[in-house]
Parts: structure tokens; C-alpha cells; sequence
């Protein structure tokens, strides 16, 4: 999935639009639970080299929020890193580059939302 794809399905799935929190940043976008109106996902294109890829230029992620015992073995999926800019016992960071399935991604989707009720 692509990040207009995961903007369009964020849509969709859980009623909800991105805001544009950082005037420095105007390609990031937060996506909030309806409810807690806690961040559950955040969409950025960042530096390869954040994240410790190889190659010039951004790629486009969603930082979620995660179950603190499933993170250490997400982490060795490819695609899936440490929360980028996050507390990362409790966050990870997914590229938007299809090197994650979309069944993988929506169902970290579904459990960010619920962990942030």
C-alpha cells in the first residue's frame, strides 16, 4: 500500500482525515482515534537514511502504535523498524513502499486504533 492508498483507506476504514500539525512538515499527517483523539498514525516521507537504507532520497512510512510484546519480532520483518522519531518500546514504523503486505499493514493498522481507545 502506498501513502495515498493508506490515506484513502484510513478514510474509509475509521472515519478520519489527516492533519497537518507541523508547519515544517507539511507532508506529515497525523491521523487521530475518533474517540481518545490520540495519535494512532502518522504518515511521513523521510530520509532513507533515517532509517538506516541504503540510497538517495525519502520514503514514504506510518509510525503506529504497537503491542509492546509483538514489537521485538516485527522488527525483524523487513519494512517494519523501530518507531522513527517514537518511543520505540511502544512504537514501530512501517514503509509505505509495498515491502509490507496490506492484510500486515492493516491488521497493525486495526490494533494501533485499538490500542489508542
Amino acid at each position: 500500500m502506498n501513502r495515498t492508498d493508506l490515506e484513502t483507506y484510513l478514510g474509509e476504514a475509521y472515519s478520519v482525515s489527516g492533519e497537518n500539525l507541523f508547519v515544517r512538515y507539511p507532508g506529515f499527517k497525523v491521523f487521530r482515534h475518533l474517540e481518545s483523539r490520540k495519535w494512532f498514525a502518522v504518515i511521513m516521507d523521510i530520509p532513507r537514511k533515517n532509517l538506516g537504507l541504503d540510497g538517495e532520497g525519502e520514503i514514504s512510512v506510518v509510525n503506529l502504535k504497537c503491542d509492546t510484546r509483538l514489537i521485538g519480532s516485527l522488527r525483524a520483518d523487513p519494512g517494519i523498524f523501530p518507531g522513527w522519531h517514537m518511543n520505540k518500546a511502544h512504537w514501530i514504523t512501517v514503509s509505505l513502499d509495498g515491502t509490507v503486505d496490506d492484510e500486515k499493514l492493516k491488521f497493525l493498522l486495526n490494533m494501533s486504533y485499538e490500542l489508542t481507545k
